[in-house]
């Protein structure tokens, strides 16, 4: 044998690299290998990158500083399957940090990612797709991507997945996805809900649930809802909340049962079925207080439907709600509340929460927490409305003070819906009564105030409600209550604006009240509000009246007409026409004014007054009065007694004060001047008369003198209204007693002035001298002895209204005054069947006094100058 001869190894070729084992420790290192062309390399290096990621989120933080992200989308469609598997199992694990989810928006690599769940890729694959998929779709614009890249249909298909956690990540995708409305809406069209309801089968918890929540999401789509009855979906449900095993669903399964509910088919399938009362029965009985809260909120949003409301008072949902509102939850008694709401609607449940449900709800307004008592304010108020029992009931279980006590509440919803149930009550007088007693205008102050326009509304409406009676009506202006209450009227809220007109024209009841109305400014309001087409309404036109009937002055000068309601009293003035918009001067301020040419103010005041008697010797005071004494010696007394008090004598210069101005004296000075006048002689009454012009002032200063401010008297007038008092009201016929009166009146005047000698009637001249020597613009009627049209108008309506003979009174132009009577036809009087409405006449005072002038004929429009 010969020898063995070893054979020698062949050196490598010169133009292959050796391999080489690398160790690295670094992340960067790694990165940096993803840029290699190697299948075998790259495939480690991700296998490494997706551990460290799979480490935390600051790992995940690195490995964006590093660069990571867009080598890796490139393996994303690698060929080798390897390389893009633990490319994709990266992605699902980055996506869920914020940074790297907005480069992959910017980087736009949805395409890719969707296209891994196709049917041929692997199921690791689809689950960390998926998984990514999912991380994106939390935020807004990642929805947006996956919707418009088609990503929706492969998710739903992936829902049949034989992996829990393909399906799991799948649909929590779809779950985010379906928060919005367009994706809502294809879902459907893909007949997503079968798969959907599968999932509530799997043995996996997290999957039950997020299968619930995406089915409570759509369901709020009727199409959604008749196709989960449809696939027996309903079915699914109540089997979930028949198991005790699976008490963690029920509360999402009742949170799905009622969005079907709001279907009329559902509600009457699940009566049918029986279904119904368990989901009611096991509300009732549960002691998990969101499984309670969610059925109270199925409840609410089923009784919207009226139908709805029906079946449930069938199955006696009332008693589940009067239980849940004894909830020891919070959340649980606030939707127990707001579902009592919703039932009240419905007449039988009214009648069985006056009995039962009501003293609960009441303790729930006492409550420390503010949702708890707006809720329960809620429930009250619905209740209450258009029921003055369940009011009663209220009222009985002693609401009305927590009711007060929410109107200052910070909720806006809480102080609406205590007003409300006080407006409810209010309705009552006996409960009214109860509610003022309670400081009620106090406690709206602050919600008149608010910057709700809700809040506005009701508080305004429960002024409307209460303010019925002069002392709430003080009580509201003393607390500032008509400051807000005005301002209201300006509001752009039509609602705010009617209710505020209301308060307004009920508070307008009194006329302090109605003068400080005016004072603030809600009669020009009002009349701007009257002028809009678009802004007026009834109450604001009813509110402007009724301000104008307690101010009779500013009604008279604004429309130039007062009805027969409108009834003239003490203080009332007629300062001439006043242009819109023009405001009217109090009479204390007019009477203050310096003397000046314009025309005089008449004043109409039945008051007397003992100031000192002018003298009466004086020829030239009868003659610049003008002054007709009665033949009758009573009446010569009387007007004597008279007409010394107050102003005195328009002639006497010299008894007037040294100001030269119409003033008044304290009531301390006129009682002491009683006491002087009786027996003393003229010594006594000039000295008397010094301390008068020491007491005059020309202007009030002082607060005290300001409070003791008084019309002046007209005494004169006093006398007139004695003497139709005493002779023309007890004639019986109506227009014999018009003709008396018109006669007196024309008689007081000047007498019967004939057309042609009207020119020279120097009534002018007569009130100049009147003003000149009282020293102010303001003349009582009763001075007046050369009056025309509209003095003369003026004492008739004045003096009818003292005696109860209805006429009007009209302004008409170039000094034209009438007076309208209304008199029912004489020769038709006594005729069986219909009257014919009453006549309407002018009374003529100037021409020939007495005479009815038939409203319209042509001899009452030359009597008006028209």
């Amino acid at each position: 044998m010969g020898k063995k001869i070893k054979k020698e190894v062949e050196p490598p070729p010169k133009d292959v690299f050796d391999p080489l084992m690398i160790e690295s420790k670094k992340a960067a290192t790694v990165v940096l290998m993803l840029k290699s062309p190697e299948e075998d390399i790259l495939a480690k290096a991700c296998e490494a990158i997706y551990k460290f990621a799979l480490k935390g989120e600051e790992n995940k933080a690195t490995l964006l500083e590093l660069g990571a992200v867009e080598p890796l989308t490139k393996l994303l469609t690698h060929e080798d399957k390897i390389v893009r598997r633990n490319a994709m199992m990266i992605f699902g694990i980055l996506a869920s940090n914020s940074d790297v989810k907005k480069l992959l928006r910017e980087l736009e690599v949805m395409n890719s990612v969707i296209a891994q769940l196709s049917p041929e890729e692997e199921v690791v694959i689809h689950e960390f797709a998926s998984l990514c998929l999912a991380n994106m779709s939390v935020e807004y614009t990642g929805k947006v991507q996956i919707f418009e890249h088609g990503g929706l249909e492969p998710l739903i298909r992936l829902l049949s997945s034989s992996d829990p956690d393909v399906k799991k990540n799948s649909i929590e995708c779809i779950y985010n996805l379906v928060q919005d409305f367009q994706c809502r809406s294809t879902l459907q069209e893909l007949n997503a809900i079968p798969p959907i309801l599968e999932l509530l089968k799997s043995e996996y918890p997290i999957i039950q649930l997020l299968a619930l929540k995406t089915l409570g999401v759509i369901t709020c789509d009727k199409e959604a809802r008749v196709t989960l009855k449809e696939n027996q979906g309903l079915d699914y449900l109540t089997k979930i909340l028949e198991t005790k095993e699976l008490n963690d669903l029920h509360v999402e399964a009742l949170a799905v049962i009622a969005n079907c509910l709001e279907d009329m088919d559902t509600m009457v399938l699940m009566q049918q079925t029986g279904s119904l009362k368990k989901v009611l029965s096991f509300a009732e009985n549960s002691t998990i207080p969101d499984i309670q809260k969610n059925a109270a909120k199925a409840i609410t949003k089923a009784a919207y439907d009226p139908e709805n409301r029906k079946v449930f008072h069938e199955q006696e949902v009332e008693k589940c709600l009067v239980t849940l509102l004894g909830s020891d939850s919070d959340g649980t008694k606030i939707a127990a509340s707001q579902a009592i709401s919703a039932m009240c609607e419905n007449s039988s449940c009214k009648e069985f929460f006056n009995t039962q449900g009501i003293p609960q709800i009441v303790q729930l307004l006492r409550s420390d927490n503010e949702e708890v008592r707006e809720a329960a304010a809620l429930a009250l108020a619905n209740l209450t409305t258009s029921s003055p029992a369940n009011a009663n009931a209220a009222a009985e279980a002693d609401a009305i003070d927590p009711l007060i006590n929410i109107l200052s509440s910070k909720r806006d919803g809480a102080v609406a819906n205590a007003a409300t149930v006080l407006t409810n009550m209010a309705v009552q007088e006996p409960l009214r009564a109860i509610i003022q007693n309670h400081e009620v205008m106090h406690a709206l102050l602050g919600p008149l105030h608010s910057t709700n326009t809700v809040v506005q509304s009701t508080a305004a409406l429960t002024v409307a409600a209460t303010a019925c009676d002069v002392e709430a009506r003080n009580e509201l202006r003393n607390c500032g209550g008509l400051v807000p209450l005005v301002e209201l009227l300006r509001s752009k809220n039509d609602e705010v604006r009617r209710h505020a007109s209301w308060a307004v024209m009920v508070c307008a009841g009194d006329e302090v009240i109605a003068v400080e109305l005016c004072r603030l400014g809600a009669l020009d309001i009002l009349e701007e509000i009257n002028r809009s087409l678009s802004r007026k309404n009834k109450f604001s036109e009813a509110a402007y009246n009724k301000l104008l009937n307690n101010n009779l002055s500013l009604k008279y000068s604004q429309t130039g007409y007062l009805s027969s309601s409108n009834i003239i009293s003490d203080g009332f003035y007629d300062y001439g026409r006043i242009n819109p918009g023009t405001k009217l001067l109090p009479l204390k301020e007019l009477c203050l004014q310096d003397l000046n040419d314009q025309r005089a103010i008449l004043l109409v005041n039945n008051k007397s007054d003992t100031s000192p008697p002018p003298s009466m010797e004086d020829k030239s005071s009868d003659v610049g009065y003008g002054r007709s004494i009665s033949s009758s010696s009573s009446l010569r007394r009387a007007s004597k007694e008279k007409a010394n008090a107050g102003f005195g004598s328009p002639t006497e210069e010299k008894s007037e004060p040294a100001s030269g101005r119409n003033t008044v004296l304290s009531r301390g000075g006129l009682t002491k001047e009683k006491g002087v006048r009786k027996g003393k002689g003229k010594k006594e009454e000039e000295k008397v008369k010094e301390e008068e012009e020491v007491l005059t002032v020309p202007k009030l200063t002082e607060g005290s003198l300001e409070k003791e401010w008084y019309p002046p008297p007209d005494p004169e007038f006093y006398v007139y209204v004695l003497e139709v008092t005493k002779s023309i009201l007890p004639i019986v016929n109506i227009k014999e007693q018009i003709e008396v009166l018109a006669k007196y009146v024309a008689d007081k005047m000047g007498g019967k002035i004939s057309k042609e000698k009207l020119a020279d009637f120097s009534w002018e001249l007569h009130i100049s001298e009147l003003k000149f020597q009282l020293k102010s613009n303001v003349v009582p009627i009763g001075y007046i002895k050369k009056g025309i049209f509209y003095h003369r108008a003026l004492l008739f309506k004045a003096l009818a209204d003292r005696i109860g003979v209805g006429c009007s009174l009209v302004r008409g132009e170039y000094g034209r005054a009438w007076n309208e009577v209304k008199l029912v036809n004489e020769a038709r009087k006594g005729v069986i069947g219909n009257l014919p409405p009453p006549e309407e006449y002018i009374v003529d005072l100037m021409f020939h006094p007495g005479n009815l002038l038939k409203l319209r004929s042509k001899e009452a429009e030359l009597y008006c100058f028209l």
